[in-house]
């Protein structure tokens, strides 16, 4: 339900005044129809960690989805675990979405995750690191370097790690050190050859070190040493006069999730930076050692850091395989995908001699859809910014911004149309869970350049991704909008599959202005058009059409919904579409992520089919298909499928009105469900089976290549004479 205080807030849509609430078939629905969503976010996990395992793919990146595993992995217990410990400590802890106490579902995690776990380490020792072998990319060990060799890297030891190296020893003037959230860490335990007394010292690796150390040589074949391999076996430089009896390597992870109590009268950059800095010092909530630790090793580190022995996790072979992301910087391309480069959208592709496009006059003949990273978001929504902030016509711009980097020619265009005169409006959003000390950075960069930066609503992360732009033709004002997907970020926007809109259609710039101005002041409007807008009435504006279609299958009406998404978790969303589907509506789900929907429930599910992409490009776009009785209904926007995107944030789906735009997305859409394209198919009990290969082992539609490859045969259409 959503919070009677959010009420104020005003974000709604016209269309929904009168509109109080979807009633509730008679339909009955089983008990048992949700899956667990911690579980089924592991499933997503174990489909990356499936990429990994898959030899048909380039060795360079099989390394480096060992790498995204590993990332994926340390944020779902930072995040994920730990809210659910932290809920029980506080006494706060609920059932979960399927009726399962916290503490069973923990227990559930820690079974699923530590069989992952085990897994993703035998991938990178059984299949990755081998055929990286095969391919000339050697990661060695101490032992097999030749004599030339181990002393080329005692020098590179002796001058480029050992200064930075600190040990800390643990004895009765020394107490046991502080261990910093995912740091990689050697435990020791020396003698001392005067006393002999046993002593125990903690050595981190440093992190802004390379963690694989190139190994001298000319030949072909690239070898690598791991740099805590080479701090192991110099142990004696730090400790001379000691004898090394053992050494062991542990890492920890803590509850790094921020929580911050808004209040209206607090300063919010303030609170953050605080909470900040305590998130340093969150409780330990796993503890990754080699399988070889010794007990006595063992009891110490549970004892000190106060973890449990669920919460211990064994592995064989090297921790933190996040390290093999700096594998990237070899030298192969050959052990890589072949390069895709972005194509200019057809609309926005300089005309005649001209060196670049007028964005504004491209917009300003029709709505211009783009598909990153197909499309290239440097000539599209940078380039639009950066012709706003130089257009002498151009009196305003106003932007969200959710996630971008601190180096980014989007918040340099922000700056220059600043420091020009034009009036400017940022919404940062600076609660960006992990981006908010950059946030916070760039946000202050931005207000010292005379742009208007404002941090939201209370209560609420603002996610919508939009930008509008006011520019003033023969005397007029016209408004030139972009609703998109995917954050205003260049980096991210090369490998994350986003949609953007640009149009100069009057109602969405009016939407748009409306917002903003609830966003930044005290506005209470509602009359939006194009938009369904969180968290009041995107929720019931979703409803209307999942139960419109379910009336059209009824009445015998062409019914189809399509929802593709990164998460589909909101159990009322979840049972609309259970509705629609007892109702004979064929139902399209297409989810990267967690997916709490079931597709093996006679009479309740039958109309309903799964699947999830995964591949070079994180799929990250969200489409909402209606056929609404032949005049289909298509949206696209910021909003997943869960409680958070719903109730507790900003977003916003704009409709898409071209019929060439509806039927682009359709058709993208239907690919990827099509038999002959290569996905996971969610399937009974949650499991996900894999279909890459046909009946007689040829591989099936890549969607992502053919996507590209359609979209590089796009033309501008000839002029007529």
């Amino acid at each position: 339900m959503i919070d009677p205080a959010l009420a104020d807030a005003g974000l709604g849509d016209a269309e929904d005044d009168d509109f109080d609430a979807i009633e509730s078939p008679d339909s009955q629905l089983p008990d048992h129809r949700f899956h667990d969503r911690e579980i089924s976010w592991l499933a997503f996990n174990q489909r990356v960690l499936e990429l990994a395992e898959d030899t048909s793919l380039p060795e360079l990146e099989r390394s480096n989805f060992l790498a995204i595993f590993a990332s994926n992995l340390d944020e779902f217990f930072m995040v994920r675990v730990a809210g659910l410990k932290r809920r029980i400590v506080t006494g706060l802890a609920v059932p979960s979405n399927v009726g399962r106490s916290p503490s069973d579902v923990l227990s559930d995690i820690s079974r699923d995750a530590h069989a992952l776990q085990l897994r993703h380490a035998a991938a990178w020792i059984d299949l990755v690191r081998p055929a990286l072998a095969d391919a000339g990319i050697e990661i060695t060990e101490w032992d097999e370097l030749v004599d030339s060799e181990r002393e080329a890297l005692t020098e590179y030891f002796q001058l480029q790690v050992f200064p930075v190296l600190m040990p800390l020893a643990v004895d009765p003037a020394h107490p046991f050190p502080y261990i910093s959230g995912l740091s990689l860490n050697l435990a020791i335990r020396i003698r001392n050859a005067r006393t002999g007394r046993q002593e125990f010292a903690r050595l981190k690796v440093p992190p802004m070190l390379p963690r694989f150390v190139e190994v001298p040589g000319t030949g072909e074949i690239k070898r690598f040493l791991r740099l805590e391999e080479l701090i192991a076996n110099h142990l004696g430089d730090l400790f001379p006069g000691m004898e090394v009896l053992d050494h062991h390597a542990f890492r920890l992870t803590r509850n790094e999730d921020v929580e911050i109590e808004e209040d209206e009268s607090e300063n919010l950059i303030q609170a953050l930076e605080a909470e900040l800095l305590r998130r340093r010092f969150g409780p330990p909530i796993r503890l990754e050692i080699n399988d070889d630790m010794d007990d006595l090793t063992l009891d110490l580190l549970i004892k000190e850091l106060d973890i449990t022995e669920q919460e211990v996790y064994r592995l064989p072979g090297p921790l933190d395989l996040r390290g093999l992301f700096s594998l990237s910087r070899v030298d192969r391309p050959d052990l890589r995908y072949p390069p895709h480069l972005p194509t200019t959208a057809v609309a926005f592709q300089p005309a005649g001699s001209a060196t670049r496009a007028d964005i504004f006059a491209a917009i300003g003949k029709a709505d211009v859809l783009v598909h990153h990273p197909y499309e290239s978001f440097a000539t599209s929504v940078q380039a639009f910014l950066e012709q706003a902030a130089r257009d002498p016509h151009v009196l305003a711009i106003k932007q969200t911004l959710y996630r971008t980097s601190g180096d980014s020619p989007v918040v340099q265009a922000l700056i220059d149309a600043a420091e020009a005169g034009k009036s400017v409006l940022a919404l940062v959003e600076v609660k960006a869970r992990f981006d908010e000390a950059n946030n916070i950075v760039w946000a202050r960069k931005l207000e010292k350049a005379g742009v208007h930066v404002v941090y939201g609503l209370v209560g609420l992360k603002t996610h919508c991704k939009l930008a509008l732009v006011i520019r003033e033709e023969e005397g007029k004002l016209r408004h030139y909008s972009h609703v998109g997907t995917g954050n205003y970020n260049p980096k991210t926007s090369r490998v994350y599959e986003d949609f953007g809109l640009f149009t100069a259609d009057a109602q969405v710039g009016k939407d748009l202005t409306r917002l903003f101005n609830e966003l930044s002041g005290y506005a209470i409007e509602k009359k939006f058009k194009r938009l369904l807008v969180a968290p009041l009435h995107l929720r019931k504006g979703l409803l209307r059409q999942i139960n419109n279609e379910r009336t059209n299958a009824l009445e015998g009406r062409p019914a189809h919904i399509r929802i593709k998404v990164n998460s589909l978790v909101d159990e009322e969303i979840i049972d609309a579409l259970y509705r629609a589907s007892q109702a004979g509506v064929k139902v399209d789900i297409w989810v990267r992520g967690i997916c709490s929907i079931k597709v093996d429930l006679p009479g309740t599910s039958d109309n309903i089919t799964v699947r999830s992409i995964l591949g070079r490009y994180l799929e990250h776009s969200r489409i909402f298909a209606f056929e609404n009785g032949g005049d289909p209904q298509v949206h696209i926007g910021s909003a997943d499928m869960m409680h958070r995107n719903l109730d507790r944030r900003v977003e916003a789906l704009v409709r898409v009105t071209d019929p060439a735009h509806i039927k682009e997305l359709l058709t993208f859409f239907d690919l990827a469900m099509d038999d002959g394209t290569s996905s996971w198919h969610l399937g009974a009990e949650g499991t996900w089976e894999r279909h890459a290969v046909d009946a007689e082992g040829n591989p099936l539609v890549d969607l992502q290549d053919k996507t590209m490859n359609q979209v590089r045969r796009r033309r501008r259409p000839r002029s007529v004479r």
